[in-house]
């Protein structure tokens, strides 16, 4: 390992933890994850940087850390057929579920609505339009006269309060910092 290179990656890379990690916080979901992803970034920076340091360090850092939690989202997607011994079992009728199967169903959908409708109202807005009308970014920012950075930040909170309410972290009422507002206790009571 070369000084030069070590001191550059502790002065231009290191330098950017706290916002790197702020960072993956607010945009991954698996909480337990966070420090495996700043891991495998700054190995891929400094592997990198050893070919060829970069122009602009933070931002390619940035880059590594989205390119990262894409391809994670990608393997998550496939599908292992090892892991599935019993294909017919994957073919089961709508009818063949048991009654409490669908109390179950039933149970999660009422839990998906209430955290729903206890996101704050410029959340429940965005993700409305992004996931259910299946708006553009774009498209949603000019309806709501928003910039579509705002669009993409209330985008992601609403998503991470409504997966902390379904996968029971906190209740659909609670919003991350434990607080409860006004309108989601009025709807609570009312």
């Amino acid at each position: 390992m070369s000084d030069s290179l070590q001191d550059w990656f502790k002065r231009e890379i290191v330098v950017h933890e706290g916002a790197l990690i702020r960072y993956i916080r607010s945009v991954w979901l698996q909480l337990s994850e966070v420090e495996d992803i700043r891991q495998e970034a700054y190995i891929r920076v400094y592997e990198a940087a050893a070919l060829g340091r970069p122009c602009a360090p933070k931002s390619f850092l940035f880059t590594v850390v989205r390119n990262i939690m894409a391809d994670r989202i990608r393997r998550r997607r496939i599908v292992c057929i090892e892991a599935t011994d019993d294909l017919d079992s994957l073919n089961v009728l709508i009818d063949e579920h048991s009654p409490e199967h669908c109390v179950g169903v039933r149970e999660e959908f009422l839990r998906l609505a209430a955290a729903f409708e206890a996101l704050p109202s410029e959340c429940r807005d965005v993700v409305w339009l992004r996931k259910v009308e299946r708006l553009t970014q774009k498209d949603v920012s000019s309806r709501l006269d928003v910039p579509q950075r705002t669009i993409e930040k209330r985008l992601a909170r609403g998503i991470r309060l409504l997966a902390k309410a379904v996968f029971g972290e906190v209740s659909g009422h609670e919003v991350v910092q434990g607080k409860v507002s006004e309108d989601c206790k009025e709807r609570a009571h009312g």
